[in-house]
Order: structure tokens, then C-alpha cells, then sequence
């Protein structure tokens, strides 16, 4: 099955957010929410296929300072180890924007679309970003989905050592295509998910598809620090009153599996599902079974 998505831009928050749609428009909406630096071209089609066969009309869009959306530079420079440490004391940093912001942003394209209410699946950052969303705006939210996501609590395990140094980008930074797709394929293996792995060659045109499409460096950087300095969203969570899937795996190295299930455990009703040898991507093997799980939890809303 080949999707046809339908692309647009709407005006949310000051900010121009790029969209698209596939799926029969009198479907239920689903609005997939995407994860640290990530475009709305990394939602596979493996997924989307599955999910608007089960008649959902799919929503995926750029987060600010991602893909094709606007440019959240508000000043504020980053100092990332300070304020790192500063979340893990429990100090608020200031930056460009929070998640809060981000979750802002969210209901702001479904008021542009004209939506009332609709499914949430978020993945990684955009798990949290979700989170905030169904706590915040209950009357808006069907059912929500967080996989390989968090509480962004300072007291959760922190990733794996070697992960942290890389994402903390220590050595020179990529200057070329061929590298930004060395550099982040190899960043892939290291999170990938070693029971379910993924073709090299699938990760090597999907980067440099994202390179081609918006290589947003600076952009990337201003999200994790709206990650630093959102801090801990637990005590939002039991305010959530939407059917709840919780999907993680057991061999995340980033955000580790103790990160999804203290989600599950302070979320109301929230189904918890934890997958062997799944790590922090989306590992396509897996593909069938998050479709799955989305659609079952998105039921319970009925």
C-alpha cells in the first residue's frame, strides 16, 4: 500500500509548523508526534500503512526548530552541561522554550485543522511532549500512546556512557553530507535495538533523504535544551485521564526501560508493554506489533 499524504503549513504559536495527512478524512485523527531532531519522513511507512489501513486519519508534522517548521531561536544560548546540572539538583535553566511550549504547539495544529479531539502517539521526546498534552488538555486528547519515552525526572537511570558522549557531540563536529550520514548511522547502531536490527542501507537513504530535506544543527540543540529545561513532568501525569499505552524496550540504552515504566505507574489505567531486545529507534521488524498496540489502546477510547 502506497500512502498519499496531503502537505500543508499552518501558523501556530508565531511559529509556520509543516504538516501532513494521509487516511479517509472522515477517520478517526491520529497525530503523530515526533521524537529529538527528528522530521515527520522518519515516521515509516511500515507504520503509517499499517495504522491508516485501520482507518485513521494520520497526522504528522515537524516540531519547531525541525524539517521544514519555523526557526525557535529566541536569544537564549545554551549552556548544556551547566543546566544539565542544574535539572539534576532540580533548578530550572532558561531557554528558548520548554515542552510545554512544544505541547502548546500541538494543540495549536489541531486547532489550524479544525480537529476536537484526537489520538496521540508520541515517540521519545515527543512521548513526553504527549504527555504534557493529555494532562493539560484532557478534552482534546482520545487515547495516547508514549513509546520509548519518559518522565524527564532527574532521578531516572541516565543513558548508557557511551550514548551520552555522543550525543553530547565531543570531537569535530560533521561537515559534509557523507558525513552527518556516517556520523548519525553510527549514532543509530549504538540505540538501535539488537534484537530487532535494521538494514544499514535503510538508515544510510533515510538520513540523507532528512540531510536533503532540513540539516538543522542548531535547531536540534535548542530542543535538548528545552528537554534540560522542562525538568520532570510526574507531577502533570496523574492528571491524565486518556487510555493509556506505555511501549519501551528492554534494551533502550538511552532512555531506559525504568524511564517508561515509572510513566506507566503514574498515569492512570495506563497499559505497560516492554519488548525484549528493543532498544531506541524504530526498529521496522517491529513496525506490525506498534501498530498493534496503538490501535488496541486507541479502541479502548470507544
Amino acid at each position: 500500500m502506497k500512502l498519499c499524504w496531503s502537505a500543508g503549513s499552518a501558523c501556530v504559536n508565531g511559529l509556520q509548523l509543516s504538516w501532513e495527512q494521509a487516511g479517509p478524512q472522515d477517520g478517526e485523527p491520529m497525530l503523530l508526534v515526533m521524537g529529538l531532531g527528528g522530521q515527520l519522513i522518519h515516521w515509516p511507512d511500515a507504520l503509517c500503512e499499517r495504522l491508516v489501513l485501520r482507518g485513521f486519519r494520520l497526522i504528522r508534522f515537524d516540531n519547531r526548530d525541525a524539517g521544514l517548521s519555523g526557526d525557535a531561536d529566541r536569544g537564549i544560548a545554551a549552556n548544556l552541561p551547566r543546566d544539565w546540572l542544574l535539572s539534576r539538583f532540580g533548578r530550572p535553566a532558561q531557554a528558548n522554550y520548554s515542552l510545554h511550549d512544544m505541547a502548546d504547539d500541538a494543540v495549536g495544529l489541531l486547532d489550524a485543522l479544525g480537529i476536537t479531539r484526537a489520538h496521540l502517539v508520541g515517540v521519545s521526546m515527543g512521548g513526553m511532549i504527549s504527555q504534557i498534552v493529555a494532562a493539560r488538555y484532557p478534552e482534546r486528547v482520545l487515547s495516547l500512546s508514549s513509546i520509548m519515552s519518559s518522565t524527564n525526572d532527574p532521578r531516572l537511570p541516565a543513558a548508557r556512557f557511551d550514548v551520552l558522549w555522543r550525543m553530547a557531540g565531543i570531537g569535530p563536529r560533521p561537515r559534509t553530507r557523507e558525513d552527518v550520514i556516517r556520523r548519525s548511522t553510527a549514532m543509530l547502531r549504538r540505540v538501535g535495538s539488537p534484537g530487532y536490527p535494521t538494514p544499514l542501507d535503510y538508515r544510510v537513504r533515510l538520513v540523507g533523504r532528512a540531510y536533503d530535506r532540513a540539516f538543522r544543527p542548531a535547531g536540534h540543540a535548542r530542543q535538548v535544551h528545552a528537554i534540560v529545561a522542562t525538568g520532570s513532568i510526574e507531577p502533570l501525569l496523574p492528571k491524565i485521564v486518556a487510555p493509556t499505552q506505555v511501549v519501551h524496550g528492554l534494551a533502550d540504552p538511552l532512555l531506559r526501560p525504568a524511564c517508561g515504566q515509572r510513566s506507566a505507574r503514574l498515569i492512570r489505567g495506563a497499559k505497560l508493554e516492554l519488548i525484549p531486545g528493543m532498544g531506541h529507534d524504530f526498529a521496522l521488524p517491529l513496525m506490525p506489533r506498534w501498530a498493534e498496540l496503538i490501535s488496541a489502546n486507541a479502541a479502548r477510547a470507544a
